[in-house]
């Protein structure tokens, strides 16, 4: 019989623990092996959600895993006791960008919608932000290598999921979309709306901290 849960019952507690012990999302296949498998997971993880929404901080969903985050709104003021992350470049944000609204893609695909080579040195400083890995090869002459985003990426940018992505009217609204046209085409396929052609630049993605960013790791 299925134990009756609460937020006291010993396996919402221990649930509570195992979240609490990792720096990092944990799966719920993870989960899964860690508590009773009469245990039912999803009411588990609610009753736990439930407990923390509202609080200093809060239970989400990142990816395919769960994790304790500081609530979005206190974010800011905590910024100064955080280890400080080297700003992106701007190339690394557009390329990051279009990694995120194009993937799986791969490098020769990634130049032809910046319109300029792409230097080891930006691919680099995504990988070691751990945003970005290697995805599988395409089945063409070559067998080129794709690119696609992590669950590291989704937690950075508190995003569910791929799901998540700001589309192309938020995009604008928020003054986030670069209007350049080699640039306009990294938006999901749905968005369809025709692109504004002002010329002025404005960042697809905000630096780490709201400044101006620097190349990364050459």
């Amino acid at each position: 019989m299925t134990e009756s849960l609460d937020i006291r019952s010993e396996p919402v507690r221990l649930l509570e623990a195992i979240l609490f012990a990792s720096a990092e999302p944990v799966s719920e296949a993870e989960l899964r092996a860690k508590l009773d498998g009469e245990v039912d997971l999803p009411r588990a993880l609610d009753i736990l959600a439930s407990a923390y929404a509202g609080r200093g901080v809060e239970l989400v969903k990142v990816g395919k895993g769960w994790a304790f985050r500081t609530a979005p709104d206190l974010g800011r003021r905590l910024r100064g006791t955080e280890t400080q992350l080297k700003k992106l470049s701007r190339a690394g944000l557009e390329t990051l960008s279009i990694i995120a609204y194009h993937q799986p893609i791969t490098r020769g695909e990634l130049e032809e919608i910046r319109g300029v080579s792409l230097s080891k040195g930006t691919l680099d400083a995504l990988l070691e932000a751990g945003w970005v890995r290697p995805g599988r090869r395409r089945h063409t002459p070559g067998r080129p290598l794709t690119w696609v985003t992590t669950d590291a990426f989704l937690d950075h940018f508190a995003l569910e999921s791929l799901d998540d992505l700001p589309g192309l009217a938020d995009l604008k609204a928020a003054g986030l979309l670069d209007r350049r046209p080699g640039l306009g085409i990294a938006m999901r396929a749905e968005d369809t709306d025709p692109l504004d052609e002002d010329p002025d630049e404005g960042d697809i993605l905000p630096p780490l901290d709201g400044e101006d960013g620097v190349e990364g790791p050459s």
